[in-house]
């Protein structure tokens, strides 16, 4: 078994642990560029909507996994960022100026949201965000002039220095880059003083409150980071898709969302980016496996809804911790191996915030 010990500073700020971490994902980042060399087009669009929710989870992330604020409204947020980047490419905006504009106007409605919310926790938060997705899909709707109502409308092609992106691969690229650069934002993000007031924040306010976190300053913080970073992804959303229409952002694209983060594993990066994987392949698992269904089961239009559903209290129930969780005792278990003892792989009983 590896112990990695650390002599110095500088190996505390490092964004790898060990010689190996560097290797595995040097090996990853090597796949993921070649890809577009012998992977066809459609799977690279399955690839690239990953990499999207992936950008959603972290957003997500930094508001439940590690402020600890539930929200169930994330999906308005997506739909901000990607009607607003949609508006201004029609009215002639560049690209990356039409993503900047989306992604600011996203973080301004996600202070904005935040700042009222700061009076409530825990499931009047999560109401409160659930009404706040509604007022944004009526407000979607009914705006006929900018959003077009239920008609909805095309999304332009991306361009860039007069450069069009709609191939696969352009635009795989550009999304690939996008999440790298969530990932690197929101590291950095999580070792400054606002990082760990946020997880101070999280594991309890009194304390936090008590150690000089001003709670309604980080509250809001949060709330704006997490929309920034989730109306970015839905400038990307909107590519990804074509044309926009009210019926896609609804509460139940903000409970999958908020699956995504709880089955991938709260409060890890890896969690929301497994979350994303799982979140973006289980629509096509399940597409396959209904080839292989009697039809009276196969053609159930509720079907997927209620695997998410399954899926999600089997997580609570028997691996809180989600996939990433499952993981970190998978490779414990081996680097152990066969000195192991079965009680250090025992589920110990957890609390929330209620029961302590």
């Amino acid at each position: 078994m590896r112990f990695p010990y650390k002599t110095d500073y500088g190996q505390d700020l490092d964004l790898f642990k060990s010689s190996s971490d560097r290797f595995w994902y040097g090996l990853l980042a090597l796949v993921l560029l070649s890809m577009p060399l012998w992977v066809d087009t459609f799977w690279l669009g399955e690839v690239s909507y990953v990499f999207i929710l992936g950008i959603v989870g972290i957003g997500l992330m930094i508001l439940t996994g590690y402020a600890g604020q539930v929200s169930i409204g994330h999906a308005a947020f997506l739909g901000i960022g990607a009607y607003t980047h949609a508006i201004l490419l029609s009215m002639g905006t560049p690209f990356v100026v039409s993503l900047v504009g989306a992604t600011a106007l996203s973080t301004l409605i996600g202070a904005g949201v935040g700042f009222p919310a700061l009076r409530v926790a825990g499931i009047y938060l999560a109401m409160a965000t659930f009404a706040f997705n509604f007022l944004v899909e009526f407000v979607f709707v009914r705006w006929e002039s900018m959003t077009g109502g239920f008609s909805g409308f095309a999304v332009a092609s991306p361009e860039f220095l007069g450069v069009s992106f709609t191939s696969g691969g352009g635009f795989y690229y550009i999304c690939l880059l996008s999440i790298v650069l969530a990932i690197l934002l929101t590291l950095n993000l999580l070792r400054s003083p606002t990082g760990r007031a946020l997880i101070a924040l999280r594991d309890s306010e009194t304390a936090a409150q008590a150690l000089g976190v001003r709670l309604a300053r980080y509250k809001t913080t949060a709330f704006a980071i997490s929309a920034g970073l989730t109306g970015f992804a839905g400038a990307l959303f909107a590519h990804r898709i074509g044309y926009l229409a009210p019926d896609i952002f609804t509460i139940m694209f903000s409970i999958q969302l908020l699956l995504m983060v709880v089955v991938g594993g709260m409060g890890s990066i890896h969690g929301a980016i497994f979350g994303a994987i799982f979140v973006g392949a289980l629509p096509q698992l399940i597409a396959i496996m209904r080839d292989y269904l009697p039809d009276s089961v196969a053609r159930q239009p509720g079907i997927e809804p209620g695997i998410f559903g399954l899926l999600l209290v089997l997580t609570i129930l028997f691996e809180p911790r989600g996939i990433y969780g499952r993981w970190l005792k998978i490779k414990h278990y081996f680097s152990v191996f066969p000195m192991h003892k079965k009680a250090a792989f025992s589920r110990q009983k957890s609390y929330t915030k209620s029961e302590r």
